[in-house]
């Protein structure tokens, strides 16, 4: 069941998306070689704690596993989604995607950042770089009176057209007071096709896209996905609100790429 949002209730959404973005800022803050993050999630969980929000990653459970043991996803290099985080440190042309959720005021918050480590690749910059646009063109679409398949359309042309591959078995999702609401949001899709979108919906939209073939495994821990070339792969996301004529983007990037500064994708 899909459960449209009142204007107080996205209000209530925007402030735990919020902290999300500034808690992805404290992490930026550290991202370097040398660093590991299983540091980076003890940060994220202390300063999510402090504003009085509770990490909601922490104890997710899972079909394939045991609960998540982490605040926050980390995944490295060809690890699409779902990266534990642990004691082996980051190391110089790595990227790190870092996805975080929250709970405050009974509403979620859910965004994600791939992080560039010291001098990274060009070819891998710019995979980090068309899967942002590509996230960008998705909530371009996320307006009332389209459809999910319009999101997934503009992510999937977006980047295939430079080779790129699009993760078929992970997609993005409603929000609300659950992390994970209906619908589902494909990064994939026909234009015109799927549920319609209506203003007060929220959704998480989260391109997951690959240097290589879209296939992908799951590790033993149950939870780390990778790529099955080994080949790196990029992960944003954004929370939205369906809105008219202009989606309303609830997370935020500006806190992470203050820090960042030149150095951001």
């Amino acid at each position: 069941m899909i459960f449209l949002k009142t204007d107080d209730e996205i209000e209530l959404l925007r402030q735990s998306n919020l902290l999300v973005g500034k808690t992805l800022a404290e992490v930026a803050k550290l991202i370097k070689p040398g660093v590991t993050t299983k540091e980076l999630d003890r940060v994220a969980e202390e300063f999510i704690r402090d504003h009085g929000a509770i990490p909601t990653f922490k104890g997710y459970p899972s079909p394939y596993g045991g609960p998540f043991p982490g605040t926050l996803c980390t995944s490295v290099n060809d690890q699409v989604v779902h990266g534990i985080p642990n004691d082996v440190p980051l190391k110089d042309g790595d990227i790190v995607s870092v996805d975080c959720g929250t709970l405050m005021n009974g509403f979620c918050g859910d965004s994600a950042y791939t992080f560039c480590v010291g001098d990274v690749d060009p070819e891998i910059r710019q995979l980090l770089q068309v899967t942002k646009e590509a996230l960008y063109l998705g909530i371009e679409n996320a307006v009332h009176g389209k459809r999910l398949g319009d999101i997934g359309f503009a992510i999937q042309s977006h980047c295939e057209a430079k080779s790129y591959g699009v993760v078929r078995e992970f997609v993005g999702h409603g929000i609300g007071h659950e992390m994970h609401e209906d619908p589902q949001v494909p990064n994939y899709g026909k234009r015109g096709s799927g549920t319609m979108l209506k203003k007060g919906m929220c959704i998480a939209i989260e391109p997951m896209i690959t240097q290589g073939s879209r296939q992908i495994v799951m590790e033993r821990d149950g939870w780390t996905v990778r790529t099955k070339d080994r080949k790196f792969a990029a992960h944003f996301e954004h929370t939205v609100a369906v809105g008219i004529g202009k989606a309303d983007i609830l997370s935020s990037f500006e806190y992470i790429e203050q820090v960042l500064g030149d150095k951001s994708i």
